[in-house]
């Protein structure tokens, strides 16, 4: 473990390991008292802020904001002179450092080049992520959970939101910070980094699992129905599951809605999927088309 200390003992880690320290803690205290509300609520009593129009601020918020200010200003001043800052050498381009990483909150991108046809990894999928957030407010129907914690009564929210943030957001930054070295190969926590390290992965794409050249017609075809089958049939099976189980769920978000919903989930549902193919099956593309690699 000692190689797996170091790296997150470096100064410029550090401030990586206190945000993973500190959203899993706020996590967890959000679950908590979600669902600790979610008892009250069963039991028949209001929880705090369920039925409130006009909240006092300044004490519950304002006071403590700026407590908490305060003391995010001493630990910074405090944190500054015991760390010394990361600054390496001027850049210099005929040394290329190995790994050559991203800043960390762009870690995640890079991870995903690994899975994923660049323009894919660094234009359509940062720009969903963009568009999605935009979109919450329009597509989110359901008036509950304002103002208090709850999840019964957003779990498919709460959880879609969780997945997409931690699992597939956090983690990927985290495997980017320390479980990537030189070479951008994986290594576990107590594999020493090794710049001279080579590993031969031989993958291949989808269409060659069947014996058919991936870049040829039949390949195209191949994975295009392949492709299309996952997105057709995204939108349609869920669409006739909620229209058994609550149709009134769906005549409420409306067409538009749900396509747009059911859209995005399944997009990012590609994110694990690929993960796996290419991890697991050593599977790099499942459809080459002359313009983007899916």
């Amino acid at each position: 473990m000692n190689p797996f200390i170091e790296i997150i003992t470096q100064p410029d880690n550090i401030a990586i390991v206190i945000m993973i320290l500190m959203v899993s803690f706020f996590m967890v205290w959000a679950f908590q008292q979600a669902f600790q509300n979610d008892k009250l609520k069963a039991s028949g009593y209001a929880v705090d802020g369920e039925n409130d129009q006009d909240v006092d601020t300044y004490k519950p918020l304002v006071r403590i904001e700026l407590l908490i200010s305060l003391a995010v200003m001493l630990f910074l001043t405090i944190w500054s002179i015991v760390v010394d800052a990361p600054l390496e050498e001027i850049a210099n381009p005929t040394l290329t450092p190995n790994p050559a990483k991203a800043p960390w909150y762009f870690l995640g991108l890079q991870e995903l080049l690994v899975y994923f046809d660049p323009w894919l990894a660094g234009v359509v999928l940062p720009s969903l992520i963009v568009v999605g957030l935009i979109a919450i407010p329009y597509i989110d129907t359901n008036p509950k959970g304002n103002g208090y914690y709850t999840f019964s009564e957003r779990k498919y929210s709460i959880i879609i939101f969780s997945f997409g943030f931690f699992i597939l957001w956090l983690l990927l930054i985290v495997i980017g910070v320390f479980d990537r070295g030189p070479g951008w190969l994986w290594y576990w926590p107590w594999q020493e980094w090794d710049a001279h390290r080579v590993v031969f992965e031989p993958t291949r794409d989808l269409s060659n699992l069947v014996g058919v050249e991936s870049r040829s017609l039949a390949g195209f075809i191949i994975g295009a129905i392949v492709v299309g089958v996952y997105m057709v049939g995204g939108m349609v099976w869920p669409y006739k599951y909620w229209q058994k189980k609550n149709p009134e769920l769906l005549q409420q978000l409306g067409m538009i809605r749900y396509v747009t919903i059911v859209f995005l989930f399944i997009t990012m549902m590609s994110i694990p999927i690929k993960m796996i193919l290419r991890l697991v099956f050593l599977i790099k593309y499942v459809w080459i088309t002359p313009w983007f690699n899916v």
